[in-house]
């Protein structure tokens, strides 16, 4: 990254697991679903529960990126009261107690235009944000959010498909930092499971264009499959199937049961676990 200067976390976290020799595990959950004072709690728990970095959905109604389990959990998120300052107040807290663990924020340019991209950022940094993920940000409209989140000392974390050749992926990459997310399937999150053949060869080509650590999601459901991925990326990011877990144990209110945070925390355990037993392979 050649602009702003992040706060180190990301980097600091990629280079450990080298060190380590394996791969992140990254959860993703929805901020404030099914309620703000459970969201902070299953929030709080991941990093113990294995979580080398973390993503935290920023609800809009129209995510158009997004298949029906997080669909879902925007529009309980909505009820609960979801908004951008919230957020970030859950970051904030986050914070409050492990300074360590990357955050990443992940969700559509609207919001954060509608809150002001300048007072957005200031507030994103301060509350303790690493990087963006926005999925409706192409890189001809960087000077929209991406330049900006980068001279403020933000990552901006680009997504790449199975649709993007070698002629659109330089584009793609040139203002990327962090690392580079490559979505494992065509379409919306959670509808089909990841290929790992496919995986393999789409990480390959990617590290052959970027210096950059290449993450995977879309499409990784079980630990097997989060293992499967952690064997040739350098990290695994599971969503749909968290946030399923999550919608599961809720009531007819959607209200969270007794019991709902245990074991959306055993179940990210059983993920990273799958991450952590995998055996490495080199990619070319």
């Amino acid at each position: 990254m050649s602009r702003g200067t992040t706060s180190g976390r990301v980097e600091a976290r990629f280079a450990t697991l080298r060190k380590e020799g394996r791969a992140a595990f990254v959860p993703f959950i929805m901020a404030a679903d099914p309620d703000y004072a459970t969201s902070l709690e299953i929030l709080k728990g991941l990093p113990a529960a294995g979580a080398d970095m973390i993503e935290i959905g920023v609800m809009y109604s129209d995510p158009m990126a997004d298949g029906p389990a997080i669909q879902a959990a925007g529009l309980r998120a909505k009820a609960g009261g979801a908004r951008v300052t919230r957020t970030l107040e859950m970051v904030r807290a986050f914070r409050a107690e492990d300074q360590d663990t990357p955050i990443i924020l992940m969700g559509y340019y609207n919001p954060i235009y509608i809150y002001g991209v300048e007072k957005f950022l200031t507030d994103a940094r301060e509350a303790g944000v690493d990087g963006l993920i926005v999925v409706d940000l192409p890189p001809e409209e960087d000077s929209e959010l991406c330049l900006p989140a980068l001279d403020a000392g933000m990552h901006f974390i680009r997504l790449a498909t199975p649709t993007t050749d070698d002629i659109r992926l330089p584009a793609v990459l040139a203002n990327t930092s962090g690392f580079v997310y490559y979505v494992a399937v065509a379409g919306i999150t959670g509808t089909k499971s990841a290929d790992t053949g496919t995986i393999h060869a789409a990480v390959d080509r990617l590290k052959r264009h970027t210096d950059l650590p290449v993450a995977v999601g879309f499409g990784i459901k079980t630990p097997q499959q989060a293992g499967a991925v952690a064997e040739v990326a350098d990290a695994a990011v599971v969503g749909s199937a968290i946030v399923q877990t999550i919608a599961d144990n809720l009531d007819a209110d959607d209200k969270a049961l007794p019991g709902l945070v245990e074991k959306v925390l055993n179940f990210t355990r059983e993920l990273s676990s799958g991450v952590r037993n995998a055996t490495r392979q080199a990619a070319e």
